[in-house]
């Protein structure tokens, strides 16, 4: 696919987050429920089965428009941390995408970077600190520079897809300094960050649309 992405992609990709997530709700609640509330896989379920049905009942005419809708539904619609966190990533992503009726893999990449630049702010979390930032942070880097080595759209989603896994996976032998886990402090070493999970299944659903 190296035609740009338009709506219609943009669309599939939260109808495969939705599904991804409605799949794997137990496991991100269970991961949460060693570090956290023990809710962020049925709160994020709640609020992609939202998004969906506002979708379906406001077709967004841009990427922009669609992404700037699954953020104010995130907010309006997830209990938690994760609500305004995603929120305000999908919002900045939004905005970052103007009035574009196709993006490019470097306009992603720029959309991503402010989500990410969202999260920070609102959550005022750094690498290292056993969060989503630690599977969005590096996904960012990747896309970014694989847009710059040339690589075609999929590719270069997959290879943010496959670092976000990956930062995912360095989170288990962190300690938590951010949110809810940081009040376990060394007890929170070995378990994995539900919100680096749930952010590694969102770019694992973008790869997977990418690659169709």
């Amino acid at each position: 696919m190296n035609a740009a992405m338009d709506t219609a992609f943009f669309s599939a990709w939260v109808g495969e987050i939705a599904r991804a997530v409605q799949s794997d709700k137990e496991r991100l609640t269970r991961l949460d429920a060693a570090i956290g509330d023990a809710d962020h896989g049925i709160n994020l379920d709640r609020g992609f089965t939202a998004v969906v049905q506002a979708l379906a009942d406001k077709d967004p005419g841009t990427p922009g428009a669609l992404l700037t809708l699954v953020g104010s539904t995130l907010i309006r619609k997830v209990g938690g941390a994760s609500g305004p966190l995603y929120g305000m990533a999908f919002r900045e992503a939004g905005k970052a995408l103007g009035d574009a009726s196709e993006v490019s893999a470097g306009e992603l990449a720029t959309a991503l970077e402010a989500g990410l630049a969202g999260i920070q702010k609102l959550g005022s979390a750094v690498e290292g600190d056993k969060t989503m930032v630690d599977a969005l942070a590096p996904a960012v880097r990747a896309l970014a520079q694989a847009v710059r080595n040339g690589k075609d759209a999929p590719e270069a989603i997959g290879e943010a897809a496959s670092a976000a896994l990956a930062g995912t996976e360095a989170t288990i032998p962190m300690t938590a300094r951010k949110g809810r886990a940081s009040y376990l402090g060394p007890r929170s070493v070995g378990h994995e960050d539900p919100g680096a999970a749930s952010t590694a299944l969102i770019l694992t659903a973008l790869r997977t649309v990418a690659a169709r």
